[in-house]
């Protein structure tokens, strides 16, 4: 009996065939034998208990450019499926909030969520490293401009970003004596009405963002670092960073084994840490990428090893 597989994402006219992971894993589940149905957050339903959803068959193509064909919108009962896939990006805001509560439903019902929906609500990814402290930098979450000017004091040379941004966005280098320090932390805090994360600056950042991928707890043995651009300091790759695979250092498996089974203790099964250099920076649980680079480089299992995790709850 063939599985059915939901995919909760972004709208697929804007997805990139060739990079994106989310391509890469219905990719593999289609090799798998599942059915796949493809909806949007809007999609869900809720009536009484029964979380409804109108989806539509999503069929995936060979080629990276036309990778996909949709069929006929249909309702479907969302306890049909035997897994779904949240793959839908950030922003994280109450709209997301609200569908992980919906997603709640589908669990009750026996559908398997990945990742959960409770530890998606949770696990803020930039506050859910500081659960690690002996793997992250010198790290400040406050409101208060005090605070932060007293950080800077210390540390002279910072990074500072909001608590909900993705892709490098609103992530300012901040130095002892750059003249628009005030201004920033007045900007990133709205003057003082709203939280932001500050972190030692890392110089190891010239040789790249890691971003290293885990599954069910276990890290893949290769990272792709991304290294900025010239001029910049943030090496995402949304802002012109250039990814390089990697072999994992043993900093970044001491870093892997301290988080790996808070991760699969709270249901995490897919996740990105951002690494530079020794320490921990982020912890990625909404929609993690990377992998499409790594299968680039040769690393072609990554897919199959999420699928395996899947299987085995599912009771494939």
């Amino acid at each position: 009996m063939s599985r059915r597989l939901g995919v909760i994402m972004d709208a697929v006219e804007h997805i990139k065939g060739y990079k994106d992971t989310t391509v890469g894993l219905l990719r593999e589940a289609q090799k798998r034998g599942y059915e796949i149905d493809y909806l949007e957050i809007a999609d869900l339903e809720l009536r009484n208990q029964d979380l409804m959803a109108h989806a539509r068959p999503l069929e995936i193509q060979a080629s990276d450019q036309a990778w996909y064909r949709l069929g006929t919108a249909r309702e479907i009962a969302v306890c049909e499926l035997d897994v779904i896939l949240m793959r839908k990006d950030p922003p994280f805001n109450m709209n997301y909030i609200y569908t992980t509560y919906l997603l709640e439903h589908a669990e009750r019902a026996g559908v398997l969520v990945v990742n959960k929906p409770s530890s998606l609500r949770d696990a803020n990814e930039k506050l859910f490293a500081t659960w690690f402290p002996e793997c992250t930098p010198p790290t400040l979450v406050t409101c208060r401009q005090a605070a932060l000017r007293a950080f800077l004091e210390k540390h002279e040379d910072i990074v500072v970003k909001p608590l909900d941004g993705m892709g490098g966005a609103s992530i300012f280098r901040v130095t002892k004596d750059d003249p628009n320090r005030n201004v920033i932390f007045e900007t990133m805090t709205d003057y003082e009405q709203r939280f932001m994360m500050a972190q030692r600056y890392l110089p190891a950042i010239r040789d790249g963002d890691k971003r290293i991928l885990m599954i069910d707890g276990q890290p893949v043995p290769y990272a792709v670092a991304r290294i900025p651009a010239p001029g910049e300091t943030r090496g995402n790759l949304a802002a012109g960073g250039r990814a390089v695979p990697q072999a994992l250092s043993e900093s970044d498996r001491r870093i892997c084994t301290a988080v790996g089974p808070t991760l699969r203790d709270k249901g995490l099964l897919f996740v990105g840490l951002d690494v530079i250099g020794d320490a921990l920076t982020e912890i990625n649980v909404t929609s993690p990428t990377g992998m499409r680079e790594l299968e680039t480089a040769g690393h072609r299992d990554i897919a199959g090893r999420l699928f395996e995790a899947i299987e085995q709850r599912i009771g494939r």
